[in-house]
């Protein structure tokens, strides 16, 4: 079985993959993260039969936009799969779009998960791997992938903290040894900073807005805290009028921005300061030397670095490619598996 495995190992590029709520990113062994596309899957039912239509991109594209006959849906919800067949789907054709020789090799793939998934979701996300081609399928936790993706010295016997803030969650870590001395994971990430948004504008201007509309408004001037104006920059956006249900345009502030995402911000600073507390004394000195490190799409929000300064008065720094960490990261263990190979769980 062993020789089997090394013979199929030889034809096919092993690969790490990032399974995110919002964006799946794949890496290959040796070339580095070759693949980042929304996980998206848009399909239509017909005969009680789901067909796909578009994966990715494409299929971005259809959400809020799509005809009753068709169904753009995220399979990931919160870290974790919420549509089995789906994700199975979205899974095969990424390894397929990667995978461009034979169909006779199979990778090994490593994918991370979220520290507070349940055993049940965890073999949910092994099982779809497994179905979408791998020989082998292995999990690391979400933490322990991103401080490796940010550089950060895990292996050494002193304190990292890491913050990873997600589509669905934002994972708090603890980390030493190689290990994670204390996770916390809060179901707070980019989809929450976006519903805050369409919320405060139904509230506040009786206008409705769609999910793109909300994550445009977040990328170009979303910010953790109030700009010192007391304004900011502003930007015209457009969506229906709920009192008399016609298409307007109208315009919204930095500061307005600010107030609607200020509680899922405040709900990402409790998360660390209960971290904090939670840490063994020794460890929090490390952390007091080193600060805190975010990755994730969500560090790149606006002065969310100095929200959280301000918070814990600890020095707090964004991750090169925060995007890209988890992958990476996950990418760095298939690389270096006999180092990490305590990380990596291969059999739950």
């Amino acid at each position: 079985m062993f020789g089997l495995d090394r013979f199929l190992g030889a034809f096919s590029a092993d690969m790490a993959i990032d399974l995110g709520t919002a964006n799946t990113l794949v890496y290959v062994k040796g070339r580095g993260v070759i693949l980042s596309e929304p996980s998206v899957v848009a399909y239509h039912v017909k005969d009680g039969q789901k067909k796909v239509l578009a994966v990715g991109e494409d299929a971005k594209l259809m959400l809020g936009r799509t005809p009753g006959s068709i169904e753009a849906i995220r399979p990931m919800r919160e870290g974790v799969i919420a549509d089995f067949d789906v994700a199975e789907e979205m899974i095969k054709h990424f390894i397929r779009k990667v995978h461009k020789r034979s169909t006779f090799s199979k990778p090994k793939i490593i994918v991370c998960v979220p520290h507070g998934a349940t055993p049940v979701e965890k073999r949910a996300i092994r099982q779809s791997v497994l179905s979408a081609g791998a020989r082998k399928a292995g999990l690391i936790a979400e933490p322990i992938a991103a401080a490796i993706g940010a550089g950060m010295p895990i292996t050494d016997p002193t304190g990292s903290m890491v913050v990873d803030i997600g589509g669905g969650t934002t994972e708090v870590a603890v980390l030493s040894l190689g290990d994670i001395v204390y996770a916390r994971s809060v179901r707070v990430g980019g989809d929450r900073m976006d519903e805050a948004i369409i919320n405060y504008l139904r509230r506040q201007q009786n206008l409705l807005i769609g999910e793109s509309t909300a994550e445009r408004i977040k990328t170009s001037i979303g910010t953790a805290r109030m700009p010192d104006d007391g304004r900011g920059s502003s930007m015209q956006i457009r969506g229906r009028d709920l009192l008399n249900g016609v298409p307007k345009e109208t315009e919204i502030s930095q500061a307005q921005v600010a107030e609607a995402l200020a509680e899922p911000v405040q709900t990402i600073c409790e998360a660390v300061m209960t971290a904090l507390e939670a840490t063994p004394p020794d460890l929090a000195a490390d952390i007091v030397d080193r600060g805190v490190m975010l990755t994730g799409g969500g560090a790149l929000l606006g002065d969310l670095d100095l929200a959280l300064r301000e918070q814990t008065g600890l020095a707090v720094s964004i991750a090169d490619e925060s995007l890209n960490c988890v992958a990476l990261g996950t990418g760095k263990a298939l690389e270096y598996e006999k180092q990490l190979r305590h990380a990596i769980d291969y059999d739950s």
